[in-house]
């Protein structure tokens, strides 16, 4: 899938890009000419067997890994961009899931999803909108869930994490808006990825019987929404949410 060379000359950042939807939309931007930046947190045998796959693209795959929970390491990881490099999208796609109720969480757990999957997303947009508020020009897409708008049980963490990136969107929408710069989310619903195989069959069962499209996405759908949202054209785009869920 590709918008023919709509990104050609331009630079994008996906975290998380390396696996599942990341891996789908970093596919998507370099197939559609751009240069990508693809970040990943650890697990370097899954990241060097997507660059293999990607070799066609040549040296428009770029992989750094570090955690978006560190603030420290992402602006490291804008520091050591050239300044002769402008960004023209990020896409804060980094994020992690551990599930349990509420009464039985481990604080931990709830920590490590609320740092991963918002303060990640607010690190990086951070140190993005500096560089292109320069440029006077950007795009950033959070992929979000609709557990942050219907929550799930057993997902308090997540759910908590995935509405903050909401609210998050539009803070910065209202602030970056002046700048020529599009702040939006992209919502999948239930996407045929590893997070979605790690549920026990009854549960995905359960939840496709919630999908009026009585299927699961694919990641390569999920790709085409954020790169719509990251075109050059949407740029009256703003402050929005794009549930690709099938109906849910």
């Amino acid at each position: 899938m590709s918008f023919g060379n709509a990104f050609e000359h331009q630079t994008a950042v996906v975290t998380g890009g390396t696996r599942g939807l990341g891996a789908a939309i970093t596919a998507a931007f370099l197939a559609s000419g751009a240069r990508v930046h693809a970040t990943y947190a650890g697990n370097e045998d899954a990241a060097l067997e997507f660059a293999k796959r990607m070799t066609a693209h040549g040296e428009r795959l770029l992989l750094h890994r570090f955690d978006v929970a560190d603030h420290a390491a992402c602006e490291a990881f804008w520091n050591a961009l050239p300044d002769s490099e402008p960004v023209h999208v990020l896409v804060n796609n980094a994020g992690i899931r551990r599930d349990a109720i509420a009464g039985a969480m481990k604080v931990g757990d709830w920590d490590a999803v609320i740092a991963t999957n918002l303060s990640g997303s607010f690190h990086m947009s951070k140190f993005a909108i500096q560089r292109m508020s320069r440029a006077r020009y950007g795009r950033i897409v959070m992929v979000s869930s609709p557990a942050g708008l219907h929550g799930f049980a057993g997902q308090a963490n997540y759910g908590a994490s995935k509405a903050g990136q909401i609210g998050l969107m539009r803070a910065l929408a209202k602030e970056v808006g002046k700048r020529k710069i599009t702040v939006n989310c992209v919502s999948p619903g239930f996407v045929d990825t590893e997070l979605l195989a790690d549920l026990p069959k009854d549960v995905r069962d359960e939840h496709l019987k919630l999908v009026p499209a009585n299927r699961f996405g694919t990641p390569d759908e999920i790709a085409y929404a954020v790169l719509a949202l990251a075109h050059p054209s949407a740029s009256y785009v703003h402050g929005a949410v794009l549930e690709v869920t099938g109906g849910l």
